[in-house]
Protein backbone atom coordinates (compact mmCIF):
# COMPACT_ATOMS: atom_id res chain seq x y z
CA UNK A 1 0.00 0.00 0.00
CA UNK A 2 1.15 3.99 -0.89
CA UNK A 3 1.80 6.10 2.00
CA UNK A 4 0.50 9.18 0.50
CA UNK A 5 0.51 10.95 3.43
CA UNK A 6 2.87 13.37 2.07
CA UNK A 7 1.85 13.79 -1.81
CA UNK A 8 -0.06 17.43 -2.17
CA UNK A 9 -1.12 16.93 -5.68
CA UNK A 10 -4.46 17.31 -4.89
CA UNK A 11 -3.92 20.29 -2.33
CA UNK A 12 -5.29 23.59 -3.87
CA UNK A 13 -2.82 25.65 -2.50
CA UNK A 14 0.13 23.93 -4.53
CA UNK A 15 -0.95 25.62 -7.25
CA UNK A 16 -0.91 28.91 -5.36
CA UNK A 17 3.01 27.84 -3.97
CA UNK A 18 4.04 27.68 -7.96
CA UNK A 19 2.89 30.98 -8.53
CA UNK A 20 4.94 34.17 -8.10
CA UNK A 21 4.11 35.93 -5.50
CA UNK A 22 2.98 39.82 -5.36
CA UNK A 23 6.29 41.74 -4.73
CA UNK A 24 4.40 44.05 -2.25
CA UNK A 25 1.88 42.05 -0.02
CA UNK A 26 2.83 38.61 -1.08
CA UNK A 27 -0.45 37.53 -2.56
CA UNK A 28 0.02 34.28 -5.21
CA UNK A 29 -0.54 36.12 -8.65
CA UNK A 30 -2.95 33.91 -10.31
CA UNK A 31 -4.42 36.36 -12.73
CA UNK A 32 -2.76 37.10 -16.26
CA UNK A 33 -2.78 41.36 -17.15
CA UNK A 34 -0.97 40.46 -20.60
CA UNK A 35 1.35 37.75 -22.21
CA UNK A 36 3.71 39.44 -24.56
CA UNK A 37 6.00 36.24 -25.01
CA UNK A 38 9.63 36.37 -24.85
CA UNK A 39 11.40 39.35 -24.88
CA UNK A 40 15.49 40.29 -24.44
CA UNK A 41 16.20 43.30 -21.98
CA UNK A 42 15.28 46.04 -23.56
CA UNK A 43 18.94 48.63 -23.40
CA UNK A 44 21.09 45.51 -24.03
CA UNK A 45 21.81 47.01 -27.67
CA UNK A 46 23.71 44.66 -30.15
CA UNK A 47 27.52 45.32 -30.88
CA UNK A 48 28.34 44.54 -34.16
CA UNK A 49 30.53 41.64 -33.38
CA UNK A 50 27.87 39.72 -31.23
CA UNK A 51 25.16 40.02 -33.98
CA UNK A 52 26.73 35.98 -34.54
CA UNK A 53 26.23 35.47 -30.80
CA UNK A 54 23.15 34.43 -28.77
CA UNK A 55 21.12 37.01 -27.07
CA UNK A 56 18.70 35.39 -23.77
CA UNK A 57 14.87 35.84 -23.93
CA UNK A 58 12.72 36.03 -20.72
CA UNK A 59 8.81 35.79 -20.78
CA UNK A 60 7.32 39.24 -20.38
CA UNK A 61 4.17 37.87 -19.08
CA UNK A 62 2.53 40.71 -16.45
CA UNK A 63 0.22 39.40 -13.59
CA UNK A 64 -2.15 41.71 -11.28
CA UNK A 65 -2.25 41.14 -7.86
CA UNK A 66 -6.04 40.48 -6.86
CA UNK A 67 -5.75 41.92 -3.22
CA UNK A 68 -3.68 44.82 -3.42
CA UNK A 69 -4.15 45.32 -7.76
CA UNK A 70 -0.43 45.60 -8.43
CA UNK A 71 0.45 45.08 -11.61
CA UNK A 72 3.90 43.71 -12.11
CA UNK A 73 6.29 41.43 -13.61
CA UNK A 74 9.02 38.97 -12.01
CA UNK A 75 12.33 40.07 -11.88
CA UNK A 76 14.31 37.59 -14.02
CA UNK A 77 17.71 39.35 -13.83
CA UNK A 78 19.51 41.25 -10.65
CA UNK A 79 19.17 45.05 -11.03
CA UNK A 80 23.20 45.52 -11.13
CA UNK A 81 22.95 43.67 -14.69
CA UNK A 82 20.13 45.50 -16.11
CA UNK A 83 21.18 48.93 -14.68
CA UNK A 84 25.26 48.31 -13.96
CA UNK A 85 25.41 50.18 -17.64
CA UNK A 86 22.76 51.79 -19.04
CA UNK A 87 22.20 53.04 -22.45
CA UNK A 88 19.14 55.97 -21.50
CA UNK A 89 20.29 59.33 -21.29
CA UNK A 90 17.80 61.61 -20.41
CA UNK A 91 19.54 64.91 -21.60
CA UNK A 92 19.09 63.71 -25.13
CA UNK A 93 15.55 64.40 -25.15
CA UNK A 94 14.62 68.50 -24.82
CA UNK A 95 11.55 68.37 -23.75
CA UNK A 96 12.11 66.14 -20.92
CA UNK A 97 15.10 68.26 -19.65
CA UNK A 98 12.32 71.22 -19.95
CA UNK A 99 10.12 69.46 -17.74
CA UNK A 100 12.05 69.25 -15.49
CA UNK A 101 13.31 72.62 -15.15
CA UNK A 102 10.38 73.68 -14.92
CA UNK A 103 9.89 71.03 -12.00
CA UNK A 104 12.48 72.62 -10.09
CA UNK A 105 11.10 75.82 -10.66
CA UNK A 106 7.43 75.11 -8.92
CA UNK A 107 9.12 72.62 -5.87
CA UNK A 108 11.70 75.40 -5.12
CA UNK A 109 8.77 77.93 -5.12
CA UNK A 110 6.02 75.61 -3.43
CA UNK A 111 8.32 73.77 -0.17
CA UNK A 112 10.72 77.10 -0.26
CA UNK A 113 14.06 75.52 -1.11
CA UNK A 114 17.53 77.23 -1.23
CA UNK A 115 20.51 77.27 0.07
CA UNK A 116 19.97 75.63 3.47
CA UNK A 117 18.25 72.94 1.98
CA UNK A 118 18.74 69.11 0.65
CA UNK A 119 17.50 67.60 -2.32
CA UNK A 120 18.30 64.40 -3.21
CA UNK A 121 16.93 62.45 -6.83
CA UNK A 122 16.53 58.91 -6.77
CA UNK A 123 17.79 57.28 -10.34
CA UNK A 124 19.23 61.07 -10.74
CA UNK A 125 20.36 59.50 -14.58
CA UNK A 126 22.96 61.87 -15.84
CA UNK A 127 22.08 65.32 -13.89
CA UNK A 128 19.31 66.11 -16.33
CA UNK A 129 16.93 67.70 -14.03
CA UNK A 130 19.63 68.63 -10.57
CA UNK A 131 21.62 70.68 -12.90
CA UNK A 132 18.62 73.16 -12.45
CA UNK A 133 18.78 72.81 -8.37
CA UNK A 134 22.71 73.46 -8.74
CA UNK A 135 22.34 76.43 -10.99
CA UNK A 136 19.63 77.77 -8.14
CA UNK A 137 22.08 77.44 -5.53
CA UNK A 138 20.23 74.51 -3.86
CA UNK A 139 22.54 71.60 -2.62
CA UNK A 140 22.29 68.24 -4.08
CA UNK A 141 23.22 64.80 -4.40
CA UNK A 142 22.15 62.10 -6.82
CA UNK A 143 21.77 58.48 -6.39
CA UNK A 144 22.63 56.60 -9.67
CA UNK A 145 23.31 52.75 -10.27
CA UNK A 146 24.46 53.43 -13.89
CA UNK A 147 28.32 54.21 -13.22
CA UNK A 148 28.80 55.56 -17.23
CA UNK A 149 25.34 57.47 -16.72
CA UNK A 150 27.03 58.93 -13.16
CA UNK A 151 29.82 60.01 -15.06
CA UNK A 152 28.14 61.98 -17.42
CA UNK A 153 26.39 63.88 -13.84
CA UNK A 154 29.44 64.25 -12.43
CA UNK A 155 31.14 65.81 -15.82
CA UNK A 156 27.77 68.30 -15.27
CA UNK A 157 28.85 69.59 -11.58
CA UNK A 158 26.03 67.24 -10.19
CA UNK A 159 27.13 65.23 -7.17
CA UNK A 160 26.51 61.60 -7.58
CA UNK A 161 26.93 58.49 -5.71
CA UNK A 162 26.71 55.39 -7.67
CA UNK A 163 23.66 53.03 -5.77
CA UNK A 164 20.79 51.69 -5.21
CA UNK A 165 18.45 52.77 -2.86
CA UNK A 166 17.05 50.27 -0.28
CA UNK A 167 16.67 51.45 3.40
CA UNK A 168 20.70 50.73 4.52
CA UNK A 169 21.85 52.87 1.64
CA UNK A 170 18.99 55.79 2.66
CA UNK A 171 20.46 55.66 6.24
CA UNK A 172 23.64 55.89 4.99
CA UNK A 173 22.88 58.80 2.84
CA UNK A 174 21.12 60.86 5.70
CA UNK A 175 23.90 60.01 8.15
CA UNK A 176 26.36 61.66 6.00
CA UNK A 177 24.58 64.15 3.69
CA UNK A 178 21.64 65.18 6.19
CA UNK A 179 18.30 64.46 5.95
CA UNK A 180 17.03 65.78 2.57
CA UNK A 181 14.10 68.63 2.32
CA UNK A 182 13.30 67.15 -1.37
CA UNK A 183 13.68 63.90 -2.33
CA UNK A 184 12.44 63.60 -5.93
CA UNK A 185 12.79 60.49 -8.31
CA UNK A 186 11.56 60.27 -11.90
CA UNK A 187 10.59 57.33 -13.54
CA UNK A 188 12.32 55.06 -11.19
CA UNK A 189 9.28 53.49 -8.76
CA UNK A 190 8.54 51.07 -11.63
CA UNK A 191 12.22 50.01 -11.83
CA UNK A 192 12.41 48.48 -8.32
CA UNK A 193 11.91 44.64 -7.84
CA UNK A 194 12.01 44.92 -3.88
CA UNK A 195 9.96 48.23 -4.14
CA UNK A 196 9.11 47.66 0.07
CA UNK A 197 12.70 48.33 1.02
CA UNK A 198 12.84 51.48 -1.45
CA UNK A 199 9.77 52.78 0.27
CA UNK A 200 11.51 52.23 3.43
CA UNK A 201 14.57 53.36 1.71
CA UNK A 202 12.88 56.79 0.45
CA UNK A 203 11.31 57.18 4.16
CA UNK A 204 15.26 56.83 5.54
CA UNK A 205 16.25 59.69 3.75
CA UNK A 206 13.43 62.09 4.42
CA UNK A 207 13.84 64.83 6.72
CA UNK A 208 10.99 65.28 9.78
CA UNK A 209 9.08 68.21 8.23
CA UNK A 210 10.36 66.60 4.40
CA UNK A 211 8.53 65.69 1.00
CA UNK A 212 8.82 62.71 -1.21
CA UNK A 213 7.61 63.53 -5.00
CA UNK A 214 7.64 60.68 -7.22
CA UNK A 215 6.47 60.87 -10.93
CA UNK A 216 5.57 57.22 -12.95
CA UNK A 217 3.53 56.45 -15.68
CA UNK A 218 -0.30 56.07 -14.33
CA UNK A 219 -1.43 52.38 -14.86
CA UNK A 220 -4.89 53.83 -15.72
CA UNK A 221 -3.62 55.53 -18.88
CA UNK A 222 -1.50 52.46 -20.06
CA UNK A 223 -4.83 50.75 -20.44
CA UNK A 224 -6.66 53.30 -22.00
CA UNK A 225 -4.32 53.97 -24.41
CA UNK A 226 -3.12 50.60 -24.97
CA UNK A 227 0.73 51.22 -23.99
CA UNK A 228 1.57 47.73 -23.36
CA UNK A 229 5.00 48.55 -25.17
CA UNK A 230 5.56 50.33 -21.88
CA UNK A 231 5.84 46.83 -20.43
CA UNK A 232 9.16 45.56 -20.30
CA UNK A 233 12.00 43.67 -18.11
CA UNK A 234 13.26 47.08 -16.51
CA UNK A 235 10.17 48.22 -15.33
CA UNK A 236 9.18 45.66 -12.44
CA UNK A 237 5.60 47.23 -11.83
CA UNK A 238 2.91 48.90 -12.92
CA UNK A 239 0.95 51.37 -10.81
CA UNK A 240 -2.36 52.99 -10.15
CA UNK A 241 -2.55 55.77 -7.80
CA UNK A 242 -4.72 53.32 -4.92
CA UNK A 243 -1.95 50.90 -4.88
CA UNK A 244 0.79 52.97 -4.43
CA UNK A 245 -1.07 54.94 -1.67
CA UNK A 246 -1.55 51.69 -0.03
CA UNK A 247 2.42 51.01 -0.17
CA UNK A 248 3.36 54.11 0.88
CA UNK A 249 0.89 53.91 3.92
CA UNK A 250 2.78 50.42 4.81
CA UNK A 251 5.80 52.53 5.40
CA UNK A 252 4.78 55.43 7.44
CA UNK A 253 4.43 57.70 4.48
CA UNK A 254 0.90 59.60 3.56
CA UNK A 255 0.16 61.43 0.15
CA UNK A 256 -1.10 64.26 0.64
CA UNK A 257 -1.03 65.33 -2.93
CA UNK A 258 -1.00 64.42 -6.47
CA UNK A 259 -0.46 65.90 -10.26
CA UNK A 260 -2.03 64.40 -13.42
CA UNK A 261 1.00 65.02 -16.31
CA UNK A 262 1.13 64.35 -19.96
CA UNK A 263 4.72 63.25 -19.90
CA UNK A 264 5.06 59.58 -20.88
CA UNK A 265 1.82 59.17 -22.08
CA UNK A 266 -0.12 60.12 -19.06
CA UNK A 267 1.85 59.92 -15.86
CA UNK A 268 1.39 61.27 -12.28
CA UNK A 269 3.30 63.33 -9.43
CA UNK A 270 2.73 62.25 -5.75
CA UNK A 271 3.17 64.37 -2.76
CA UNK A 272 4.45 62.69 0.44
CA UNK A 273 5.46 63.29 3.77
CA UNK A 274 6.14 61.36 7.05
CA UNK A 275 2.63 60.37 8.67
CA UNK A 276 3.79 62.52 11.69
CA UNK A 277 3.97 65.60 9.81
CA UNK A 278 0.59 67.41 10.05
CA UNK A 279 1.94 70.57 8.68
CA UNK A 280 0.81 69.23 5.24
CA UNK A 281 -2.65 68.80 4.92
CA UNK A 282 -4.08 66.29 2.45
CA UNK A 283 -5.39 68.03 -0.72
CA UNK A 284 -8.51 67.70 -2.51
CA UNK A 285 -7.01 66.29 -5.20
CA UNK A 286 -5.98 62.87 -3.12
CA UNK A 287 -9.41 62.20 -2.50
CA UNK A 288 -10.40 62.51 -5.99
CA UNK A 289 -7.83 60.55 -7.58
CA UNK A 290 -8.95 58.08 -5.71
CA UNK A 291 -12.22 58.11 -6.01
CA UNK A 292 -12.27 58.62 -9.97
CA UNK A 293 -9.98 54.99 -9.37
CA UNK A 294 -12.86 53.27 -7.78
CA UNK A 295 -15.75 54.77 -10.02
CA UNK A 296 -13.87 53.00 -12.88
CA UNK A 297 -13.24 50.21 -11.00
CA UNK A 298 -9.38 50.03 -10.40
CA UNK A 299 -10.08 48.34 -7.22
CA UNK A 300 -11.67 44.88 -8.40
CA UNK A 301 -10.02 42.65 -10.76
CA UNK A 302 -12.32 42.63 -13.86
CA UNK A 303 -11.00 45.87 -14.84
CA UNK A 304 -7.30 44.41 -15.33
CA UNK A 305 -9.36 41.61 -17.90
CA UNK A 306 -9.24 41.78 -21.18
CA UNK A 307 -6.34 44.24 -22.05
CA UNK A 308 -4.84 41.43 -23.93
CA UNK A 309 -7.16 41.62 -26.63
CA UNK A 310 -6.39 45.41 -26.74
CA UNK A 311 -2.78 44.77 -27.32
CA UNK A 312 -3.79 41.94 -29.74
CA UNK A 313 -5.96 44.11 -32.02
CA UNK A 314 -2.89 47.03 -31.86
CA UNK A 315 -0.12 44.26 -33.27
CA UNK A 316 -2.75 43.61 -36.06
CA UNK A 317 -3.36 46.76 -37.39
CA UNK A 318 0.41 47.94 -37.19
CA UNK A 319 1.61 44.28 -38.96
CA UNK A 320 -1.28 44.80 -41.86
CA UNK A 321 -0.14 48.28 -42.48
CA UNK A 322 3.57 47.43 -42.44
CA UNK A 323 2.53 44.82 -44.79
CA UNK A 324 0.63 47.07 -47.24
CA UNK A 325 3.63 49.65 -47.32
CA UNK A 326 5.79 46.95 -47.93
CA UNK A 327 3.69 45.29 -50.96
CA UNK A 328 3.56 48.98 -52.34
CA UNK A 329 7.28 49.10 -52.44
CA UNK A 330 7.43 51.80 -50.08
CA UNK A 331 10.56 52.60 -48.08
CA UNK A 332 10.19 52.32 -44.44
CA UNK A 333 12.45 52.92 -41.24
CA UNK A 334 12.30 53.80 -37.64
CA UNK A 335 12.75 56.62 -34.77
CA UNK A 336 14.38 55.81 -31.49
CA UNK A 337 15.59 52.91 -29.80
CA UNK A 338 13.69 53.46 -26.61
CA UNK A 339 12.95 50.87 -24.53
CA UNK A 340 9.13 50.67 -25.22
CA UNK A 341 10.43 50.21 -28.76
CA UNK A 342 11.84 47.59 -28.01
CA UNK A 343 8.84 45.84 -26.50
CA UNK A 344 6.89 46.59 -29.91
CA UNK A 345 9.52 45.14 -31.71
CA UNK A 346 9.94 42.03 -30.58
CA UNK A 347 5.92 40.98 -29.37
CA UNK A 348 5.35 42.38 -33.36
CA UNK A 349 7.92 40.62 -34.92
CA UNK A 350 8.52 43.31 -37.08
CA UNK A 351 12.83 43.04 -37.88
CA UNK A 352 14.33 44.48 -41.00
CA UNK A 353 12.34 42.92 -43.38
CA UNK A 354 9.76 45.88 -42.12
CA UNK A 355 12.53 48.25 -41.02
CA UNK A 356 15.43 49.08 -43.20
CA UNK A 357 17.12 50.81 -40.17
CA UNK A 358 16.00 52.92 -36.89
CA UNK A 359 17.97 56.00 -35.85
CA UNK A 360 18.51 58.01 -32.74
CA UNK A 361 20.44 60.97 -31.02
CA UNK A 362 21.69 59.26 -28.44
CA UNK A 363 25.43 58.14 -29.99
CA UNK A 364 25.48 55.56 -27.06
CA UNK A 365 23.24 53.49 -29.43
CA UNK A 366 24.02 54.69 -32.83
CA UNK A 367 26.45 51.91 -34.28
CA UNK A 368 24.35 49.02 -32.63
CA UNK A 369 21.27 46.93 -33.37
CA UNK A 370 18.19 47.06 -31.53
CA UNK A 371 17.89 43.80 -28.96
CA UNK A 372 16.27 40.91 -30.60
CA UNK A 373 15.58 42.52 -33.60
CA UNK A 374 18.42 43.22 -34.92
CA UNK A 375 17.41 46.91 -36.59
CA UNK A 376 20.77 49.30 -37.17
CA UNK A 377 20.45 52.13 -35.13
CA UNK A 378 22.16 55.20 -37.23
CA UNK A 379 22.23 58.92 -36.24
CA UNK A 380 18.98 60.83 -37.30
CA UNK A 381 21.12 62.30 -40.26
CA UNK A 382 20.24 59.14 -42.20
CA UNK A 383 16.55 60.41 -42.18
CA UNK A 384 17.80 62.89 -44.74
CA UNK A 385 20.02 60.52 -46.77
CA UNK A 386 18.16 57.80 -46.82
CA UNK A 387 14.55 59.92 -48.11
CA UNK A 388 12.32 57.24 -46.34
CA UNK A 389 8.45 57.26 -47.50
CA UNK A 390 7.44 56.55 -44.19
CA UNK A 391 8.60 56.74 -40.38
CA UNK A 392 7.48 54.72 -37.45
CA UNK A 393 7.54 56.78 -34.15
CA UNK A 394 9.05 54.55 -31.53
CA UNK A 395 9.18 57.17 -28.35
CA UNK A 396 5.25 58.09 -29.62
CA UNK A 397 5.32 60.01 -26.10
CA UNK A 398 8.01 62.29 -27.80
CA UNK A 399 6.06 62.22 -31.07
CA UNK A 400 5.35 65.94 -30.87
CA UNK A 401 9.14 66.86 -30.19
CA UNK A 402 10.25 64.02 -33.06
CA UNK A 403 7.52 65.81 -35.71
CA UNK A 404 9.01 69.28 -35.24
CA UNK A 405 12.34 68.07 -35.56
CA UNK A 406 12.02 66.11 -38.52
CA UNK A 407 9.22 67.77 -40.29
CA UNK A 408 11.76 68.02 -43.48
CA UNK A 409 10.58 64.72 -44.57
CA UNK A 410 7.57 66.78 -46.41
CA UNK A 411 10.06 67.75 -48.88
CA UNK A 412 10.15 64.15 -50.87
CA UNK A 413 6.57 63.47 -48.96
CA UNK A 414 7.42 61.50 -46.23
CA UNK A 415 5.13 60.49 -43.16
CA UNK A 416 5.15 59.62 -39.66
CA UNK A 417 3.40 56.64 -38.28
CA UNK A 418 2.35 56.47 -34.96
CA UNK A 419 1.19 52.82 -33.41
CA UNK A 420 -0.24 53.90 -29.87
CA UNK A 421 -2.60 53.97 -29.11
CA UNK A 422 -4.20 53.54 -32.32
CA UNK A 423 -2.55 53.73 -35.73
CA UNK A 424 -1.79 57.15 -36.71
CA UNK A 425 -0.55 58.62 -40.25
CA UNK A 426 1.11 62.19 -39.77
CA UNK A 427 1.75 64.05 -42.57
CA UNK A 428 3.98 67.22 -41.68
Amino acid sequence: MNDDTNDDTNDPTRADRLLPACRFCGTPLRTSFVDLGLSPLCQTHIEAHQLGEMERFYPLHARVCEQCFLVQLPAFVAPDEIFGEYAYFSSFSSSWVEHARRYTAQMTARYRLGAHSRVVEVASNDGYLLQHFVAAGVPVLGIEPAANVARAAEARGVPTRVDFLGEATGRAIAAEFGAADLVLGNNVLAHVPDINDFVRGLRALLAPAGVITMEFPHLMRLIERNQFDTIYHEHFSYLSFSTVERIFAAHGLVLHDVEELPTHGGSIRIHARHAANAALPVGARVAEMRERERTLGYHAIERYLGFGEQVRQVKHRLLAHLIEAKAAGRKVVGYGAPGKGNTLLNYCGIRSDFLDFTVDANPYKQGKFTPGTRIPILAPEALRQARPDEVLILPWNLKDEIVEQHGYIREWGGRFIVPIPQLEVITP
